[in-house]
């Protein structure tokens, strides 16, 4: 650990303190940081959420931890599991040959974060971490059946994508872990599609809506800036789209019943009956489209 500080305390803050800046070269440094600064620290990673919210002062720690030294291993097969590293570039997802073979999805998806200067900068754990409810990474991993580990005092752990996320900006990681990385399942062979809806380039999401459908396995619907985190649909909502693949009546039927079922918000970026109305019109396109066939991409 390069450097070591004397803690403040928290009443000698004011919001208008500055922060103090430390740097972690291990996982193990970064764990160290954040159990000595007890919940008050923040980690930096590629800082393209993080840092617009600390210029809006939606976020005041007392610490930032910077990661950035923690080198990421390029993405590799370990199994039947493609293995990212939370530090891996936005940029290295969209050119890696492993990704874009085995995952194309993933590869897919990313060209939709942000703008370039984001996509140079952001990580994959940092996307992941950061939780945003429209966040594209976080919705194909969650369709993929992709997994992400973790790593706190007590050692690493594995959670469910499907089970990572719990309200905005909140999922189920402690205030001493820190996401290491994640695990995608190879997705050869597997028909996908992935829309997203936004008012203007590089904007977030009004609404995204993602389908995988594995050999030998059901469909999965991700839909992302409709619920307070990406939602897993209802495989039950699926039923009639599956009794008849690719055809344009059944898609709508299920398309429609997934869209009632939610409840959006209405803000600057549509009201909910617009929201709803994204959803059905994408799902419909991207169930008849991804089910019709088996193999590659819609």
């Amino acid at each position: 650990m390069t450097v070591q500080q004397t803690v403040p305390t928290p009443a000698g803050r004011t919001p208008a303190t500055c922060f103090e800046y430390q740097r972690a070269e291990t996982w193990a440094d970064a764990i160290e940081l954040l159990e000595l600064w007890d919940g008050e620290a923040k980690i930096l990673a590629g800082g393209q959420s993080l840092i617009p919210m600390l210029n809006l002062r939606l976020a005041a720690p007392a610490a930032l931890i910077d990661i950035n030294p923690i080198t990421a291993a390029a993405p590799r097969v370990d199994g039947g599991h493609i293995v990212i590293d939370a530090n891996t570039r936005h940029r290295t997802l969209t050119t890696s040959e492993v990704v874009r073979k085995h995952a194309p999805l993933l590869a897919h998806a990313v060209q939709f974060v942000g703008n370039v200067r984001v996509r140079n900068r952001g990580t994959f754990g940092g996307s992941l971490a950061h939780a945003d409810p429209t966040g594209e990474i976080a919705a194909v991993t969650i369709a993929m059946g992709g997994e992400i580990v973790v790593q706190g005092p007590t050692g690493t752990r594995t959670i469910p994508a499907a089970d990572f996320f719990i309200t905005y900006l909140t999922t189920v990681i402690e205030p001493n872990e820190v996401v290491i990385g994640g695990h995608i399942p190879i997705g050869d062979g597997a028909r996908w599609g992935f829309h997203e809806v936004v008012r203007r380039y590089s904007d977030f999401a009004t609404v995204s809506v993602t389908v995988v459908a594995r050999p030998g396995s059901g469909p999965r619907v991700v839909l992302g800036g409709v619920a307070v985190s990406p939602l897993l649909v209802d495989q039950d909502l699926l039923v009639p789209a599956l009794s008849d693949p690719g055809n344009p009546d059944r898609a709508r039927e299920s398309a429609e019943a997934i869209a009632a079922s939610l409840d959006p918000d209405t803000d600057l970026h549509g009201t909910a009956d617009y929201r709803r109305r994204l959803v059905a019109v994408h799902t419909r396109r991207l169930l008849q489209q991804v089910l019709a066939e088996e193999g590659g991409a819609a």
